[in-house]
């Protein structure tokens, strides 16, 4: 095990940092703790901890998210913690469990905005041709 365990997650513009260390199950996102949260929100982003029960109250987890909308933040936190328990557990049964369970816990979202062409206003739209 790692002293202090470090995690990303991406969704569209959402990026969170994942920092991980012994402790008594503490769990914060931005300096505010976790039940601060909507429900359905802290759904989300304790779901790793759930599959990982056997870490979820031998840990502390801070977490910084910025950018992107609530949703896309609480999946790129959700990401970012459980790539960092499984850098703090070193266990590759972690990862493979996590992986069983949804890809998108440890592979973070690589879609993007697809970018804007000529000839139009964005990615697609083109200008109208008249024939008359």
């Amino acid at each position: 095990m790692v002293e202090v365990a470090i995690g990303s997650g991406k969704r569209k513009s959402a990026i969170a940092r994942a920092y991980v260390k012994k402790g008594r199950g503490v769990v914060r996102i931005n300096k505010l703790n976790i039940e601060t949260y909507p429900e359905y929100i802290r759904e989300i982003m304790i779901e790793p901890l759930k599959i990982a029960e056997k870490y979820s109250n031998k840990v502390n987890i801070e977490v910084n998210a910025e950018g992107g909308g609530p949703i896309s933040q609480a999946e790129a936190i959700r990401t970012a913690i459980a790539n960092a328990l499984v850098n703090f557990a070193g266990d590759d049964e972690l990862k493979k469990m996590f992986m069983e369970y949804d890809r998108t816990m440890i592979v973070s979202d690589i879609r993007r905005k697809e970018p804007k062409k000529q000839l139009g206003r964005g990615a697609r739209k083109k200008r109208q041709k008249s024939y008359r």
